[in-house]
């Protein structure tokens, strides 16, 4: 049997770790949204960062990313042995951090391929776009089409695609299953399985919890901007009573 959770624990100091994150806070202005989460990810995993609506599940991508908002007033971040948390974005997204938001920010006026290059504008650069349509046979049917004309799927594709064009360590991803078929879900999760193979780790924020889970390794669940579950993703996958009260499923 499991032993239960402990609030108290700071699961950031369980070695190896690849990604820390331990005890962080973040607002918006006064507002606490981040309320002292920690957990560690392994290098090469996938874990689902899930909870409710408002649980905070974005403003953690967001801080570990090092956006301005929500701030980070306290707490750590270590990927690699870099400390993210004395950086800016621009020297986090340096570092090998990656966020894909949930709008995608495909750059109107740009092709498929334009999107691509312009990724690679400056350095550290990681996958080749040659490598990349390998990956994204779509893509390059696409190349040359405008990127805010493609579908929905294929534009999350297209993000993706962008993030490891960069020298990507972490890939962070908020709600990449929204709006899309179930048939494109299980194109980009199974994307998401060989990008895995590749050696890049993987946080998924994903209101399809389910989803989610059967793609993970690991599970962390916040509630109300707090970790209330850091374990497998079976776990929680196996758990009817820990989904009901926190995922509402």
């Amino acid at each position: 049997m499991n032993a239960p959770f402990n609030k108290n624990a700071n699961n950031a100091a369980t070695a190896p770790a690849f990604l820390s994150v331990s005890n962080i806070e973040g607002y918006y202005g006064e507002s606490y949204i981040v309320q002292d989460v920690s957990f560690n990810v392994h290098e090469g995993e996938i874990l689902a960062l899930l909870g409710r609506n408002g649980a905070g599940k974005t403003s953690t991508l967001r801080t570990i990313a090092r956006l301005d908002n929500p701030a980070l007033k306290k707490g750590e971040i270590w990927l690699d042995h870099q400390p993210l948390h004395n950086m800016r974005a621009h020297e986090a997204a340096a570092a090998g951090i990656q966020l894909v938001p949930e709008d995608r920010r495909i750059i109107p006026g740009l092709t498929v391929e334009e999107n691509l290059q312009l990724a690679q504008i400056a350095p550290p650069i990681g996958w080749g776009i040659e490598r990349v349509y390998e990956l994204f046979p779509r893509l390059e049917e696409r190349r040359r089409q405008e990127g805010i004309t493609l579908s929905g799927g294929e534009q999350q594709m297209l993000a993706i695609a962008r993030a490891l064009c960069r020298d990507i360590k972490v890939l962070l991803l908020d709600e990449p299953y929204e709006g899309l078929a179930p048939v494109i879900v299980q194109e980009i999760a199974k994307t998401l399985n060989i990008i895995r193979d590749q050696g890049i780790t993987t946080i998924l924020v994903e209101q399809n919890a389910v989803a989610a889970l059967k793609l993970a390794d690991r599970a962390v669940i916040l509630d109300t901007g707090s970790v209330v579950f850091d374990g497998s993703a079976q776990e929680v996958l196996d758990d009817e009573k820990l989904r009901a009260e926190y995922l509402a499923i």
